[in-house]
């Protein structure tokens, strides 16, 4: 089997709540980047990257989009279902930029699942979790405004939140104090700075938090990415007693590898295109469970087909290293594809499919911007 042809779409992703909040950022809609690997065999494969924007991380959306056009000619030829031998080709061609290669690998693992005929989950190691723990972003806004959408997802049925911060010191923990407040016995909120705060201020805040947790034992509070460096955070990480996660600066093995070491955290957040996509999040994923660290499992974000392959790498992951994952279909005020995962409340399983069983509306998505035969 080669690849004979490789296609790119963009589509933006508008948010059903309007705005997503975060740290000092805020978008109404997102960038979305999808990807068709063709092979002469008649299997395509479907993948997709998402940056939020060019400010989060080192990545941004006409980037991946470039990117993965300038590869492609070069992928030509090449057979999609040895991954490692794709990954180390698409190392060759371009260094860095794993959230370009992310697409075309997910895709890659599409093209892998649909000719083996079975489910991403199950050549990532198994189905070793029917289904998948969910949380809810409830993006940054006025306290209020924030357990105003607190209360619409505890209706809907979940019971683990990611409450966006990282702005201002004293607004945050007031955000923190309300949504505290209004969460029920054994909720979960996440406080995320996503690296918002100087080192000084996460000092102050972490023993405003721990105040929080000792006035609400019936909840759990965690504290996520606080500062922008990893030394940053392990001093912070030093200095409290509260559970720690490590998102941002988990950018590769030998960082997860210091981490554990140093006991900087106890969980991380693993995104996938961070990584470069299911692959190389794959080997990032065994190591966690070699060094007994907690996972969120997501990506930076996007539709149906980023989501589907959430769903699939935190499936074959042991339901006792899975903390949360996110289904970010579900944000987004259109579906660019059909689903390829069952949500229900706060959980989520792939479907029974093969590969990651999910295509792209390309009604919706119209003419591709990039056709290596074009």
């Amino acid at each position: 089997m080669k690849i004979d042809r490789i296609r790119i779409w963009q589509a933006d992703l508008e948010l059903r709540e309007g705005f997503y909040a975060w740290s000092t950022q805020s978008f109404g809609a997102f960038d979305t980047t999808i990807v068709a690997i063709d092979t002469d065999q008649g299997v395509t494969g479907y993948g997709e990257t998402c940056p939020l924007g060019p400010a989060y991380l080192p990545a941004y959306p006409e980037g991946a989009r470039t990117g993965i056009a300038t590869m492609a000619p070069e992928l030509i030829g090449w057979d999609p279902t040895e991954l490692d031998v794709i990954n180390a080709r698409m190392d060759q061609v371009m260094k860095g930029h794993p959230y370009a290669k992310s697409a075309v690998d997910m895709a890659c693992w599409d093209v892998f699942g649909k000719v083996t005929g079975l489910p991403v989950c199950h050549l990532l190691g198994g189905r070793a979790q029917d289904r998948v723990k969910l949380f809810k972003v409830v993006t940054r806004a006025a306290p209020e405004a924030m357990t105003e959408r607190l209360a619409e997802y505890q209706a809907a049925g979940f019971t683990q939140f990611q409450v966006k911060v990282g702005e201002d010191p004293q607004r945050d923990l007031a955000r923190m104090q309300a949504c505290a407040a209004a969460m029920r016995p054994g909720e979960v909120m996440d406080a995320d700075a996503n690296t918002g705060w100087q080192q000084h201020d996460a000092l102050r805040i972490a023993a405003g938090m721990e105040a929080i947790q000792a006035a609400h034992p019936e909840i759990a509070v965690y504290l996520e990415q606080p500062c922008l460096s990893y030394d940053e955070c392990l001093a912070v990480r030093r200095a409290t007693r509260l559970p720690m996660v490590l998102d941002e600066v988990m950018t590769d093995p030998d960082r997860l590898i210091r981490g554990a070491a140093d006991r900087a955290m106890d969980l991380i957040n693993l995104k996938i295109n961070r990584m470069g996509g299911l692959t190389r999040a794959r080997q990032m994923r065994d190591l966690c469970l070699h060094f007994g660290i907690a996972m969120t499992i997501e990506d930076s974000w996007g539709g149906e087909i980023a989501t589907a392959a959430i769903a699939h790498l935190a499936a074959s992951t042991p339901a006792s290293h899975h903390w949360q994952s996110s289904a970010f279909q579900d944000y987004h005020t259109r579906a660019i594809g059909t689903s390829g995962v069952e949500i229900d409340g706060g959980w989520m399983r792939p479907l029974d499919r093969p590969g990651l069983g999910v295509s792209p509306d390309f009604d919706l998505l119209a003419a591709p911007v990039f056709d290596s035969r074009a």
